[in-house]
């Protein structure tokens, strides 16, 4: 959606954001470490599209969309959501932004209240922050339903009555039920069989389609953010590691984290997939409460430098539309190292 000037809007725009989680230790549980869940992370969401963030499990990236829509108080950083600076505002004005961002949660059964109807989960936020008396109020929850694929006799059903995806698209319609502009969608199929993964991916495209709605859309099904996502932010250890849309960053990956993450999806010929040329990664991945000094992947980076190990690398534009955090694009880096560092096996 473009605004006045001819542009495209940006509806979010998350700067230098910080999740630092304290460790306590000892009889007086004093401060001695922090878990760097989120670790300066920084991007935009135009305004209609789907942003991906994708990642290994313990990366960071359910942490990051829990702190976008201030589930979690952010340690440092700026969240502006439609224009309102949302990171640190005081609980009246966070309370008047709710209806603007929305979550779908990852576990259908354990984000709905068993002892509640549908009807009472679904209105439930219409009754926090609607005006709507109960006979409009139960007109829109029918509304939900069909909008949802649901049928409208199932409203004074319970939870534990549906399968999971009839209950992860009861967790779509509350979402969708105070005309959200933005909804952070935290991996919401990874809790459901294969063949349901689709019909709740494609119930998303089609309601934002319909409705004009801005995802941003959390997984580590790269196959699937490859299907519904128009760009793509790769998160490794708390940081952005690349940046870009999502059919040159799938054809052309730039980071090697990247390239590793990519090589791993199967392919579905079994003669291309015993070919593949695949990245394999030794070691473990770091603690976020330890990050290695410098480059967050140096301590598995297969082309790893001296430099990587010494300086944390600058997320930078190194193609239009391509963000990518690595010394390997860094020219200035490599001046000043004086390029006295060759590429070595990790």
């Amino acid at each position: 959606m473009l605004d006045g000037s001819g542009e495209r809007k940006k509806l979010v725009q998350v700067k230098n954001l910080k999740m630092h989680f304290p460790i306590r230790t000892g009889f007086l549980r004093r401060v001695t470490g922090a878990v760097k869940a989120v670790d300066d992370v920084s991007f935009d969401i135009y305004e209609g599209e789907t942003l991906g963030l994708v990642g290994e499990s313990g990366c960071g990236k359910s942490t990051c969309g829990r702190a976008v829509l201030r589930l979690y108080e952010p340690t440092a950083g700026s969240i502006i959501l439609d224009g309102e600076e949302i990171a640190h505002a005081p609980f009246d004005k966070l309370r008047r932004l709710r209806p603007k961002m929305q979550m779908v949660f990852q576990d259908p059964q354990a984000s709905l209240n068993p002892r509640m109807t549908v009807a009472g989960i679904i209105g439930e936020p219409l009754m926090e922050h609607g005006k709507m008396t109960g006979k409009a109020r139960l007109e829109r929850i029918y509304e939900l339903l069909d909008a949802v694929g649901l049928n409208r006799d199932f409203a004074n059903r319970y939870p534990h009555e549906f399968s999971g995806g009839q209950r992860q698209r009861i967790g779509i319609a509350r979402a969708l039920a105070l005309n959200p502009k933005f909804i952070v969608c935290d991996e919401p199929i990874a809790a459901l069989d294969v063949s349901i993964q689709a019909q709740v991916v494609n119930l998303l495209e089609d309601l934002q389609d319909r409705l004009g709605l801005t995802y941003l859309f959390i997984s580590h099904d790269l196959s699937m953010v490859r299907h519904i996502a128009d760009r793509v932010v790769v998160m490794y250890l708390g940081k952005v590691a690349e940046i870009g849309p999502r059919d040159g960053l799938y054809d052309d990956p730039l980071h090697p984290y990247t390239k590793a993450l990519l090589s791993a999806v199967p392919e579905p010929d079994p003669i291309s997939h015993d070919n593949a040329n695949r990245t394999i990664l030794q070691g473990d991945v770091p603690s976020p409460a330890n990050p290695p000094k410098g480059c967050n992947f140096s301590t598995r980076c297969p082309v790893a430098m001296d430099i990587c190990r010494q300086f944390d690398p600058e997320v930078r534009e190194v193609k239009p539309g391509r963000f990518v955090a690595c010394h390997l694009y860094n020219e200035t880096t490599h001046e000043t190292a004086g390029h006295a560092a060759e590429p070595v096996e990790a």
